[in-house]
């Protein structure tokens, strides 16, 4: 009980600390929305020329459009996040007292993390997703169960994303300058998990493959189960795809962090 009270507390911590960035939080909003747009207007030429391109029609290609839209900034796609300040930290060498701490590293980051993104899906997912449902035709679930499945995708999400990056945030602990890596990051997470083309549209098997990776769990499957894509026993196959991803990326990490406390040289100390 202790331990989650604890984690409890970082969480709301997370949460607070970034209630604070107000003009910052305004500009995201405004940032998002205005993409948003731009992509909405794309896809619907392009879906004007390909009808149901990727198994979707053009008002549910717009609702994935703005549905990434309201996860972008949670998901940190383009940053934002934890990693920059952990990979400081260790660069440092402050790390060494988050270290001896008598709490869990990993799971701390997390609990700051959730709340962090909590806060992010409040303020920077809210406000864009309403301006899209207001300007395009979207395909929003009336059924209250729908969108409970999708809060559950989107949990399993985020905590997919903060595995991937928590992996990123490590390398800095061989790495003197972890941009290299935050960058390739970046892009890689734009690109495969749909964020700027939904991955039902890429081809062949490079679309099984891209499907099959774990930024997949990031956009592409809490997208579809918005859309009702998956029911039933598809459901329960896309959530469970989801956590284990989950699974897999927090045990390798706590791998990472393990060698990296047996043996390591931290610059500065």
């Amino acid at each position: 009980m202790h331990v989650l009270n604890l984690h409890l507390a970082v969480a709301r911590g997370g949460f607070r600390r970034h209630v604070t960035y107000r003009a910052a939080t305004a500009a995201g909003v405004f940032t998002n929305t205005v993409f948003g747009f731009v992509l909405s207007f794309t896809f619907v030429a392009l879906w004007d020329e390909r009808p149901h391109l990727g198994g979707y029609d053009q008002a549910q290609a717009l609702t994935f459009v703005w549905t990434g839209q309201a996860l972008l900034a949670a998901m940190a796609m383009l940053g934002g996040g934890f990693q920059e300040e952990l990979q400081e930290r260790i660069r440092s060498g402050d790390v060494v007292v988050d270290l001896y701490r008598p709490a869990d590293l990993q799971a701390w980051w997390l609990a700051a993390d959730l709340g962090r993104a909590a806060f992010q899906l409040l303020g920077r997912g809210v406000a864009p997703m309403a301006a899209g449902a207001l300007a395009f035709p979207l395909v929003l679930p009336a059924d209250p169960l729908v969108w409970s499945a999708f809060a559950v995708s989107v949990l399993l999400g985020l905590v997919v994303s903060f595995a991937v990056r928590y992996l990123v945030a490590l390398t800095a602990f061989w790495l003197l300058d972890g941009s290299g890596v935050n960058t390739l990051s970046m892009l890689l997470g734009v690109f495969l998990s749909g964020q700027l083309l939904p991955l039902t549209v890429f081809p062949g098997g490079l679309g099984e493959l891209v499907r099959l990776l774990p930024w997949a769990a990031m956009l592409q499957v809490p997208a579809d189960v918005l859309l009702g894509e998956h029911r039933g026993a598809g459901l329960a196959v896309a959530l469970a795809f989801q956590a284990g991803w989950a699974a897999a990326l927090l045990a390798l990490g706590r791998a990472v962090q393990a060698a990296a406390a047996r043996k390591v040289v931290v610059q500065g100390g």
